[in-house]
């Protein structure tokens, strides 16, 4: 019998997609009333960039994550696509 592997890249994919989507709808969700909880969130992250100076090459890193309901919403879906599949 043969064992059907799945793909850690698809999972990474669909989550992603997940995020994306489900960030899109909750921005679109605000604008209704009885779906404005979808847009409920926060922000986390360095919001500030981090600048590392060395004279011969500068480098700015900043990572901000917004999330929201819906976004989790649409990770819980990726998840059950994923298993689904």
């Amino acid at each position: 019998m043969a064992v059907k592997s799945k793909n850690t890249w698809v999972l990474i994919v669909l989550v992603c997609a997940g995020i994306v989507i489900g960030g899109l709808i909750g921005q679109l969700a605000s604008q209704v009333s009885w779906l404005s909880w979808l847009s409920y969130g926060g922000q986390f992250g360095l919001t500030e960039p981090f600048v590392l100076d060395l004279n011969v090459i500068k480098l700015t890193l900043g990572f901000v994550i917004n999330i929201n309901m819906a976004s989790i919403v649409g990770i819980a879906i990726a998840l059950f696509i994923y298993r689904w599949i």
